[in-house]
């Protein structure tokens, strides 16, 4: 068995440390019982977890203010619990039910909450990426001083439109944060094989961008490069990239049994390098918690994702009539 590495003490205080163990804890617990309706037959369609890549959204959030925004691609489960989304609505919306937060229309890739800045969940690869763009214009257009959070992977980066995105972004100094979430295989197939250059926060250079890599694994320092790409992008400054370097557990979607990689990879990042359990062990070692603390935690977290399941089961199916509501916009 792989021995993990013990964690360098934090300056962290315990209740930041207790909040993001919670955050991630929930993100873990509700897509295991995603998984679990998907193979029930009770989630329909395309489903892709993030179990294993909680540190990278719950480090960003906590380098986010009320108001700023954030737009993702379909592994976006996580995202919508980070910022606060409600997981009972978020379930529902996975198995097609009218109290889900598209009515049951969206689906897994397809959740949106303006009250929340969440502006989805976006299926066709790279499309978030201008999207975000055109968020941060709005912003700077109005004169606030609000960033927005454009997610994507290490596949999409590869897309020609992220560049035309970067352009534009760098031309008009727009306080957008791209963040690569680099799980290192995309929909399949190792960065290695994919992508010529090894590190792609490096191609904010010929935009003149700046950027970083980042552990994460680790939600402190994932949080530690969100603040100072925070600063630069709400000074004014112009664009940043920060490129995440993570793994996800579990395959692309649950329909990809992950053979283009071995189980003795995956269960060593599990190991030695779980995002939950270095907090964790932060907690331990600093005496912020007990293991009786952290399995209360557990059990709570827990009794929400399921009560979150039996509020989807219980909602009932959109009736037809919502085929034709929310198609058009109407003048104000």
């Amino acid at each position: 068995m792989a021995t993990r590495k013990q964690p360098a003490k934090s300056n962290v205080a315990p209740e930041k440390l207790l909040a993001w163990y919670r955050d991630m804890l929930l993100i873990r617990r509700f897509e295991e019982k995603a998984g679990q309706l998907y193979g029930m037959g009770l989630i329909g369609g395309f489903c892709h977890l993030y179990i294993g890549q909680e540190a990278v959204v719950v480090g960003l959030e906590a380098a986010a203010e009320e108001g700023d925004k954030r737009i993702t691609s379909y592994r976006d489960h996580g995202h919508m619990l980070a910022c606060g989304m409600d997981p009972g609505g978020v379930m529902a919306e996975l198995t097609g039910r009218i109290g889900g937060y598209s009515k049951g229309k969206g689906g897994s890739m397809h959740m949106f909450s303006r009250e929340k800045h969440f502006y989805g969940g976006h299926g066709i690869v790279a499309a978030q990426v201008p999207l975000g763009a055109g968020l941060a214009f709005a912003d700077k257009y109005k004169g606030t001083d609000r960033v927005t959070f454009t997610y994507f992977g290490d596949g999409a980066a590869n897309q020609g439109q992220v560049y035309e995105t970067f352009n534009m972004a760098a031309l008009w100094k727009l306080p957008v944060i791209f963040v690569v979430e680099n799980n290192q295989y995309a929909m399949g197939t190792a960065q290695a094989r994919s992508t010529s250059s090894p590190d792609i926060y490096h191609r904010g250079q010929a935009f003149d961008i700046p950027g970083e890599m980042v552990d994460g694994m680790d939600v402190l320092a994932v949080r530690d490069a969100g603040e100072r790409a925070v600063a630069h992008c709400r000074s004014g400054a112009g664009p940043y990239i920060l490129e995440i370097k993570t793994y996800r557990y579990r395959g692309h979607s649950m329909s990809d049994p992950a053979k283009y990689r071995t189980r003795e990879e995956v269960q060593k990042m599990r190991e030695e390098r779980d995002p939950i359990d270095h907090v964790r062990d932060l907690l331990l070692q600093g005496k912020h918690a007990t293991e009786d603390d952290l399995k209360a935690i557990d059990r709570e977290i827990k009794k929400v994702v399921s009560d979150a399941a039996d509020f989807a089961r219980e909602s009932p199916e959109p009736p037809l009539d919502e085929l034709w509501t929310d198609i058009y916009a109407e003048a104000q």
